[in-house]
């Protein structure tokens, strides 16, 4: 049987015990305590959504590649029209914020952070199973991920100008205040990734106990809720992803005047 307060995913790595076997030799976890089967789920789910992101984009792609029915607009929601107005959507945001040139340049990170996000937390509404974004070391890897990428791009665009940066535009200043950007900055993926993980793991627990007390009508309610909270936090991450590398790359090209919007509008005549 399944164990209690698990996903299909605890069972499906319940039915092999040498797996359990050779998790131990994985050491221990943070907490101290030895590495179990089950904290392998929520890899287990986030390489699921990987292997079903990846073959539903594959068959978005065979349908972009027929070109004549490609450039016709369907007259009903499809899979192709799905991410053509997800991608769109944060394009849009991206544009709006830093220029179509800048929003053409970081759109594939923005919209793989979206794209896995989405529906890793909308898979939790799926009864049996449970969200990878749940999970604080799935949502911290991808606010890492994002906290590597908008230093990377700072110091690419702006190179040490990037660093002068967060010392301010007062050299007197520049101890007291240096520290306190660079810390800042640091805790970004850490409020990043546990705004994520909370939503989602307590959305996740609230209609896990709805529904074991009552199984019809009752969580739906919850269940719309947590569909409006899932939406909600892919934009946030996102939103707040943008306006970090929007800010990391802004300086070279607005001389420090601090807005990416006004940027945007100066590019579009690029």
């Amino acid at each position: 049987p399944m164990p209690e307060h698990t996903s299909f995913f605890s069972y499906l790595l319940s039915l092999f015990p040498h797996l359990g076997e050779n998790v131990r030799n994985l050491g221990h976890t943070l907490q101290g305590r030895p590495v179990t089967v089950h904290d392998l789920e929520p890899l287990t789910a986030s390489l699921f959504i990987v292997l079903l992101v990846t073959g539903l984009a594959l068959a978005v792609r065979s349908q972009l590649q027929q070109t004549e029915s490609a450039v016709v607009p369907e007259a009903k929601l499809s899979l192709r029209t799905f991410f053509e107005l997800l991608v769109g959507m944060f394009y849009n945001m991206l544009k709006d914020m830093m220029g179509p040139t800048r929003a053409k340049r970081y759109l594939p990170l923005i919209g793989t952070c979206a794209v896995f996000i989405f529906f890793s937390n909308f898979i939790g509404l799926v009864p049996g199973f449970s969200p990878p974004t749940s999970s604080w070391s799935i949502t911290f890897g991808c606010a890492f991920i994002v906290f590597l990428a908008f230093n990377y791009y700072g110091l690419k665009e702006n190179g040490m100008a990037y660093v002068k940066h967060l010392a301010g535009p007062m050299p007197v200043l520049a101890p007291l205040i240096f520290p306190i950007e660079l810390l800042s900055t640091c805790l970004r993926p850490i409020t990043l990734s546990i705004r994520l993980m909370l939503n989602m793991a307590v959305d996740h627990l609230l209609l896990g106990i709805m529904t074991g007390l009552v199984m019809l009508i009752v969580p739906v309610p919850i269940m719309m809720l947590g569909t409006l909270v899932s939406a909600v936090q892919v934009v946030v991450f996102c939103l707040l992803s943008s306006i970090y590398i929007s800010l990391a790359t802004q300086h070279e090209h607005d001389e420090g005047h601090g807005k990416a919007h006004d940027h945007g509008h100066a590019h579009g005549h690029a």
